[in-house]
């Protein structure tokens, strides 16, 4: 039975250094995936909520202490906030699971690694070096790289609190301020975070977070005057439409969108790794991630041995309660999100594609309630259809067969994304070939799903512009200015220039 709403616990903003409520005085239910029922009650926000929040970090980084501050001051609060997060690991991994519905044990996993990217950039602050460039005029030419100011970071639902994290980091360390918007679904880990902003010592402003829908408040972080950055990762639709948004004043943007990234598995292949990889980079998360390696391309000759491998090992990994560290495929996150994929799954069966394995509402007591589909596997696909183009994000595979190397880049190519691949092979120079011709930004070889805060990740085509992680993520929030000291005794002619 579903708790009413008046009882559910009720979680406010954080704007300035302060638990504030929604100027609208109206709240959102946060769904359980697992039970398909309610449990928190999340601020809806609007423009009202935006400018607040917006004005507090322009405050913090005109006025505060953080823009005067010392970086190497800055990168001990950034690393402090690491501590605690590794700290408190394990509570946020339980909100996480009950917002989103990912495992327990992956949750674990992945908050207590999210650390690494604040230590990271901590120890970066102090290191944005300028240059002294030689110069062919009577001057002294050098410059410096500045942090751009109030920075807007809009995360999705699959992977909260690291998608977060990923934008906050270097911004921090570019020392830039920032207003946090998660996704409406999944508001509650970011809002918890902020429990530990203050222990670490970010003065107010530094670090803000509203809550809420898209175009109630989401859109006026992005158009608002003082914004100077937006990051955004979700779907391409969606960050395509604030990239228009943006571009109405020259705002600097870094996307990182979809994706229908190729999993390619030669007749050379480790097979038994080669179905571990595919497994966890497409039924892992429950397909919920961007660089879900939703198109499998299996060499013919291997193919149908391949597919048998794969739907045995598959059909071994545990669904059910995402708090069971022994269940391996959980819910999808929300509702919406299921009915899509449900309906993807109609689309490949009108498509012709034959149905290996899944396609349906496990048939399990635990499973009854909850937002769950099995892990589903398509055969005879062809890269023309539906199934092949468009993002699922879901547990959903394409399989495709393939003859000769040409013909795996071709297919994999022919995308309108560009964010992973992977590529299955003991062949080192066909893997370094075929990572020098796959269009995408990350190319994993007999690997897939890796990330590292040391390394850059991001899209090609429609799957992004900019970087995030590594020395290029910090980049994305600094702007260069020149400054030329003149050591001329007089300017010659002031009417010429060069």
């Amino acid at each position: 039975m579903t708790m009413p709403a008046e009882s559910l616990p009720k979680l406010s903003m954080y704007i300035d250094g302060q638990w504030v409520a929604p100027a609208s005085g109206e709240y959102l239910e946060t769904v359980d995936p697992y039970t398909a029922k309610p449990w928190a009650l999340v601020p809806r926000g609007n423009a009202q909520d935006a400018d607040r929040a917006i004005q507090a970090a322009h405050r913090a980084f005109r006025e505060g202490p953080w823009g005067r501050m010392h970086p190497s001051a800055r990168g001990r609060i950034i690393s402090k906030f690491g501590d605690l997060i590794e700290a408190n690991a394990d509570a946020l991994a339980e909100i996480e699971v009950r917002d989103n519905g990912r495992l327990l044990a992956e949750m674990r996993h992945q908050i207590r690694y999210i650390p690494r990217w604040y230590h990271y950039y901590a120890g970066l602050a102090d290191k944005i070096e300028g240059a002294v460039h030689p110069c062919d005029k009577e001057a002294l030419s050098f410059s410096r790289h500045e942090p751009l100011g109030v920075c807007v970071g809009i995360v999705p639902w699959n992977a909260p609190l690291f998608l977060f994290s990923l934008k906050a980091a270097p911004a921090l360390a570019a020392g830039c301020t920032l207003v946090m918007k998660p996704a409406e679904h999944t508001s509650a880990t970011a809002l918890k975070l902020m429990e530990l902003v203050e222990e670490a010592g970010f003065p107010p402003g530094v670090i803000n977070v509203v809550t809420g829908y898209g175009p109630e408040v989401g859109e006026p972080l992005v158009t608002h005057p003082l914004t100077r950055h937006v990051g955004f990762t979700g779907s391409t639709k969606t960050g395509a439409h604030l990239y228009s948004l943006a571009a109405r004043d020259i705002k600097r943007v870094s996307l990182e969108l979809g994706g229908k990234s190729p999993n390619i598995v030669f007749d050379d292949a480790d097979l038994d790794n080669a179905v571990r990889g595919v497994v966890g980079g497409i039924f892992g998360a429950v397909g919920q991630t961007c660089i879900a390696g939703s198109r499998l391309l299996v060499h013919r000759k291997v193919h149908d041995q391949f597919l048998e491998k794969l739907a045995a090992f598959t059909r071994t990994a545990r669904i059910g309660d995402p708090r069971h560290m022994d269940t391996r495929i959980g819910p999808i996150a929300n509702a919406m999100q299921y009915q899509k994929v449900l309906g993807y799954i109609d689309i490949a069966r009108d498509e012709g594609a034959e149905l290996v394995l899944g396609g349906k509402r496990p048939d399990i007591e635990e499973c009854a309630s909850g937002f769950f589909i099995e892990p589903t596997i398509f055969a005879g696909v062809n890269n023309d259809m539906r199934i092949a183009r468009e993002e699922v994000f879901g547990p959903v595979l394409a399989a495709i067969p393939f003859d000769e190397p040409e013909e795996a880049v071709a297919i994999a190519n022919d995308s309108e994304f560009g964010l992973a691949a992977g590529v299955w092979t003991a062949d080192m120079r066909r893997a370094l070939l075929m990572s020098q011709r796959i269009e995408a930004g990350s190319v994993w070889v007999n690997t897939y799903r890796d990330v590292s805060y040391t390394t850059p990740f991001g899209g090609y085509k429609k799957s992004g512009i900019g970087r995030e992680n590594g020395i290029e993520g910090i980049r994305e929030f600094l702007q260069t200015k020149a400054v030329w000291l003149s050591t001329a005794e007089e300017i010659a002619n002031p009417f010429v220039i060069g």
